[in-house]
């Protein structure tokens, strides 16, 4: 039982060590953005959606018995995003500014203390806990997910794009074909020409 307790914890420092260096990569985004006062065209929904992650599994595991490797590094990580977030409205434009400001508000100030409230004091013990992993684990799907949201429309019109091609590779040399119409008017064209007169004499022939 010990030694499973030692391999759990093992793993777990290792995952910690990988989160924190994942919680570390935007820095050579933001050192970019206050070496030139400028966001670009960066964005900062990313960290918001980050801060409210780390901020929920922080909690999760402060509630969570024997869950303190969680609390540590996700409390490292509203650490990180939140002086990466306050870097970005330090240097992005006024509108982007009051945006984020909007989006931060409503995130990670309104649906953190929504959530923290309503488990709080709605729910008790291992409902609580339960439900604080329920929308940890939601949000980390909507997260991960989100890229879906650019990958479906463009592998749709690949898709169709690649039907079209294969329909002209298919139709290109077929000639169209001609309808009743036109077959009527190329018949017309073949028949003889006869006068009203020799139609008249050939009558008269043909009646002796």
């Amino acid at each position: 039982m010990a030694e499973t307790e030692s391999v759990g914890f093992i793993i777990g420092v290792i995952g910690n060590i990988i989160s924190v260096l994942v919680f570390l990569s935007p820095i050579g985004t933001f050192w970019r953005i206050v070496k030139n006062r400028s966001t670009e065209d960066f964005e900062s929904l990313p960290y918001i959606c980050t801060l409210l992650n780390s901020a929920l599994w922080t909690y999760y595991g402060i509630v969570k018995p024997g869950a303190i490797l969680v609390a540590t590094v996700n409390g490292f990580g509203v650490v990180a995003e939140t002086i990466y977030i306050l870097i970005f409205l330090i240097f992005a434009p006024a509108k982007i500014r009051a945006n984020t400001a909007i989006l931060l508000g409503i995130m990670d100030v309104g649906s953190l203390a929504a959530a923290i409230g309503v488990t709080r004091f709605a729910m008790h013990g291992d409902l609580r806990i339960d439900v604080i992993g329920i929308m940890c684990a939601g949000l980390n799907i909507v997260m991960y997910a989100s890229p879906l949201a650019v990958m479906i429309p463009n592998g749709t019109g690949f898709i169709l794009g690649a039907a079209q091609l294969m329909l002209y590779a298919i139709y290109r040399n077929a000639k169209p074909s001609k309808s009743k119409l036109e077959r009527l008017e190329e018949g017309r064209q073949h028949e003889p020409l006869i006068s009203p007169c020799d139609r008249v004499a050939d009558e008269v022939n043909h009646q002796w």
